[in-house]
């Protein structure tokens, strides 16, 4: 190799016009990072500027003057390019884009990255540090309010997210990503100090609650943003293990989120008062203003650490796809080609339904330990919050686990896998033995079900089921009679339900790493703030719709017809799978610019 280019970058000697179908390309051992101990060749600033783009605007403008080629534009007109000078411009061009990635721009690529981790984190912590304490500070602040409307307060974080989500990600396909992530995340920051006031209003504090709680969930919408970034700035062998890490930080927020809310409750219910500034410092308000704190630090390393980078598939520095159109350039010959849009709604609908059976699995929890182990409110809460930790460590370690294992096997085999590790442990779950549940007896009014109004199916069940307890001096156990089903469905055994857990715990991760994976590599070079919005979209609406779901199956028809549905649904997501298993692979395999195995 000769020594040129940008940062006494090495080159590899042009010659030849690149084939259809690309070898891996070499790498140069250099700093350590997320994505591995080598760097795979990316175009140095004058390589992605003097690169193909400009080679078609040239043509398309008729030979316009052009510096690097030592001429001089003559006044009036613009000298024609020979047929030599156009054959040495295309070596240059070949050179260019050839340029091994230099070490400062490498480590800044990834420092950029590890903000987004960053803020993946923060924005699960959102959600979760005040989840236990919803109900309390709002029967505190607001007397008035009733069980349904926590499920308003609950479902409102999921529906903010819903709405902002391809919001954001339509913001950052024309802007730079600085801009949706720092104006995302200050208005969570605002919605959390709000949530920390809402004790002043002399009337409606429920509604300003809500208010906090959509906003928060709406500047959450900035997930989509932080993962088409990730998918942008990552080749494809990068791209798995990027994408597992996001996923990952992901679910250490929503494990430590709690955590950080009992450490908060040794304030106490009264804790401190700023006159000042009229602030109750106490459990309830602690932990949102420490996420206000959290994300102010993510504004400020956003503005300092975070920069605009964008490599193509095989790993080549481009230019940032925010700015192409400020320049009236031409999107990269990379990006040419239409995406696969059927496999694209095939991604969004597996998507659906992995959050919405992981949702199901979360509400279904409580009341069913509950209906079919006599426990009472508070052993369910406190055993269900430590398989629910348990869980949360073993989605951890799965995370890191498929990033080596996707190399071997494949996004595509990994994800049908995981389905089918999720279809057994839902299969598990079903009543199979003779043994009947303890019945409830006392308070008994009549036989029939229970009626809920609307306003009530959107509370997930553990909420609703708590609020009918708690009014309860002395808590009744086991099944209610009220349930009709507990009279003739046999009980579910403590071993089924700890090895449903297990299996869910496992395949819920699998799925939803290749999930993002296989989605960011379908789309390809193109902006994908947008798709990666409905993708997150359709995640709050399963997140939504899982809890109205099981509040009305259970209850009704019980754990049989719950999890038979279930099962229902994941056996056509296989049959989906299947269907369009062979259209599930990267945008440049798919228009014959890279080989299958080097992705």
């Amino acid at each position: 190799m000769e020594r040129g280019g940008v940062g006494g970058a090495r080159r590899r000697p042009a010659g030849t016009q690149r084939e259809a179908t690309l070898p891996a390309p070499p790498l140069a051992v250099g700093a350590l990072g997320s994505g591995g101990g080598t760097r795979p060749l990316a175009a140095g600033r004058e390589g992605r500027v003097g690169g193909s783009r400009r080679s078609r605007r040239s043509r398309r403008r008729g030979a316009r003057k052009r510096p690097e080629l030592g001429m001089a534009a003559a006044e009036g007109r613009e000298p024609l390019l020979r047929a030599g000078e156009e054959e040495q411009e295309r070596q240059q061009q070949q050179q260019g884009r050839d340029v091994v990635e230099t070490e400062e721009h490498y480590k800044s690529r990834w420092r950029s990255i590890w903000i987004m981790y960053l803020t993946m984190f923060l924005s699960s912590v959102g959600f979760s540090i005040v989840i236990m304490s919803v109900w309390p500070y709002l029967q505190k602040i607001d007397p008035t309010a009733d069980a349904s409307f926590l499920g308003w307060i609950i479902a409102s974080y999921s529906i903010g997210q819903m709405v902002a989500s391809p919001l954001f990600g339509l913001w950052s396909n024309y802007r730079p990503r600085r801009e949706p992530l720092v104006v995302s995340t200050a208005i969570s920051v605002a919605a959390n100090c709000l949530y920390a006031y809402v004790h002043l209003p002399h009337s409606h504090n429920k509604y300003y609650m809500l208010t906090a709680r959509a906003l928060v969930g709406f500047g959450a919408g900035n997930v989509a943003v932080v993962r088409s970034y990730i998918a942008g700035a990552t080749s494809l062998t990068e791209r798995t293990s990027a994408m597992a890490n996001t996923s990952a930080c992901q679910a250490v927020g929503f494990i430590l989120g709690p955590v950080f809310q009992t450490c908060f409750t040794l304030i106490g219910e009264e804790g401190i008062t700023w006159k000042s500034i009229h602030l109750q410092l106490n459990m309830y308000t602690a932990p949102v203003l420490f996420g206000a704190l959290l994300g102010i630090i993510n504004i400020i390393l956003t503005f300092a650490i975070f920069r605009e980078h964008r490599v193509d598939d095989m790993g080549r520095q481009c230019n940032s796809i925010n700015f192409e159109r400020e320049e009236g350039g031409v999107l990269d010959q990379d990006a040419e080609g239409n995406i696969d849009h059927v496999a694209v709604v095939a991604v969004n609908f597996l998507f659906f339904v992995i959050l919405f059976v992981f949702a199901v699995f979360e509400t279904i929890a409580t009341p069913l330990t509950m209906d079919m182990y006599s426990w009472t409110r508070e052993k369910a809460v406190f055993y269900n919050g430590i398989i629910l930790s348990a869980i949360g460590v073993e989605s951890v370690i799965v995370f890191m686990v498929v990033k080596t294992l996707s190399k071997k096997t494949g996004e595509r085999a990994i994800l049908h896998g995981g389905l089918l590790i999720i279809l057994i442990g839902f299969f598990i779950l079903l009543p199979w033995g003779k043994k009947l549940p303890n019945i409830q007896w006392q308070e008994i009014k009549n036989n029939s079900v229970p009626q809920t109004t609307p306003s009530e199916m959107v509370m997930p069940f553990w909420s609703f089921r708590a609020m009918q307890l708690s009014s309860n001096h002395s808590e009744p156990a086991g099944c209610p009679i009220t349930q009709s089903w507990c009279l003739n469905t046999p009980m579910i055994y403590l071993a089924q339900y700890i090895s449903s857990d297990i299996l869910i715990g496992l395949g819920y991760p699998v799925c939803n790493v290749m999930s993002y994976t296989l989605y960011s590599k379908i789309l390809g070079p193109k902006p994908q703030g947008v798709y990666m919005g409905w993708l997150t979209a359709s995640g709050s609406g399963a997140r939504i719709l899982g809890p109205v779901f099981v509040s009305q199956i259970y209850t009704h028809l019980g754990p049989r017809w719950a999890f038979s549905l279930i099962c229902g649904v994941v056996v056509l997501s296989l049959l989906v799978l299947e269907i369009v298993y062979k259209r599930l692979i990267a945008f440049s395999v798919r228009h014959g610019r890279m080989q299958e195995e080097s992705c």
